[in-house]
């Protein structure tokens, strides 16, 4: 007897992907495997296999990246300081790649021909996916449903789950929920009413963070401890990273601390309005850019800063896997083994202040930039200074 062809579907268990998954075993003739990758979203095991199964799956995958999404993705983008557009800091996209990966190692240890996905043929994220999926298995063929199928509206989508018993969630107020996307890192929230610009953000959307108006009275002290560029502990406590960041967001959430509310220019071309929250994410940003500040010259500093914005629009683009951002990641990381030390943060409502920077290292100089007499700086050579740059006024 043939064995029928493989699909792996990245599988979240929710309305989508349960819609996706029927529609793949009606239009193909195929055996769907259901894979999940968990990125610290919230994540619901036994609702993920229960509905797998409900629909015949045998192969039900749920792998655990946490900390390799932690370590080899978000800090080596924390690194970069990127931030799309001089507000967002990437949650959705630096998850894409790592998903993509993971995914087409499943195709091929299962030796299937295609892999699909549930992004919306409006959104990046088809675009993250797809570059992901070519970069590792250029030649397993692509299944994008929102491109290709009949299935034209959010009404329709109901329309087809009504009809094959698919589970339709409720949010809080009983209607059907904002679109969530969340990990470890972030969750944003789209659609309904944050549609129209206009609208401010219901309360109800937010989980990770409280309003400022109900963060402490009293500000929070926390110390991120770094070596290499990437934090290692926190209050001189190590950690791994997904325990870091982990530990992060729950502090930093209760302070107020991660909410932005933007609206974007997708790669596409389309604007879009969003709500995102990155509480550990939004501390390490502020905390690696203050240890850097007393670790690495200028030169490095400024050449980093040079190139920020490109090295954002690349992983926002979904260009984690390509030349141009391996070249750009060296530069990111160049003298990194200086960036050594701890920053004390001080939170409160909201607002992230720096403390303290502490380090061994001899970047900063505290005769140069001391107010008392000293010999360590020549103020004489300043004119000279002054004088060979007033020439490259004409």
């Amino acid at each position: 007897m043939t064995q029928k062809r493989r699909i792996v579907l990245a599988y979240s268990g929710g309305l989508d992907t349960s819609i996706i998954l029927k529609w793949l075993q009606e239009n193909y003739n195929a055996e769907v495997i259901c894979y999940t990758a968990d990125i610290g979203q919230k994540i619901d095991k036994k609702k993920i296999i229960k509905n797998a199964k409900k629909f015949g799956v045998k192969n039900i995958i749920i792998k655990d990246l946490k900390n390799i999404f932690v370590k080899d993705y978000v800090f080596p983008m924390i690194r970069g300081h990127a931030i799309y557009e001089g507000v967002y800091l990437l949650g959705t996209s630096i998850a894409r790649p790592l998903i993509a990966k993971d995914q087409i190692r499943i195709a091929k240890k299962y030796k299937a021909y295609a892999v699909s996905h549930g992004a919306t043929g409006k959104g990046n994220d088809q675009v993250r996916f797809e570059l992901g999926y070519h970069y590792f298995g250029p030649k397993i063929k692509i299944i994008a449903p929102w491109r290709i199928w009949n299935l034209r509206s959010r009404t329709d989508l109901i329309k087809y789950a009504k009809k094959y018993k698919i589970p339709i969630p409720k949010d809080k107020a009983g209607s059907t929920p904002f679109s969530v996307d969340d990990n470890l890192f972030h969750t944003s929230t789209e659609g309904k009413v944050l549609e129209n610009p206009k609208n401010s953000a219901p309360e109800i959307i937010f989980q990770r963070t409280v309003s400022a108006e109900k963060a402490p009275n009293k500000p929070t002290f926390i110390s991120i401890n770094f070596k290499n560029g990437d934090p290692v502990g926190i209050n001189g406590k190590k950690y791994n990273p997904e325990k870091i960041l982990t530990k992060l967001n729950l502090i930093a959430g209760k302070n107020g601390i991660g909410r932005v509310d933007l609206v974007e220019n997708r790669f596409l071309g389309i604007k879009s309005r969003g709500v995102y929250e990155t509480p550990g994410g939004t501390l390490l940003i502020h905390a690696h850019r203050a240890i850097e500040s007393v670790t690495l010259d200028k030169n490095t500093m400024h050449k980093k800063d040079s190139i920020m914005s490109r090295y954002a629009e690349l992983i926002y683009n979904g260009y984690w896997f390509s030349k141009e951002r391996f070249k750009l990641q060296k530069i990111v990381d160049l003298k990194r083994n200086k960036v050594n030390g701890a920053v004390k943060l001080k939170l409160y409502k909201g607002n992230i202040i720096i403390q303290s920077r502490i380090t061994k290292s001899k970047a900063y100089s505290m005769k140069k930039v001391s107010f008392e007499e000293n010999k360590s700086f020549n103020k004489f050579n300043v004119e000279k200074f002054i004088n060979f740059h007033k020439k490259k006024l004409r």
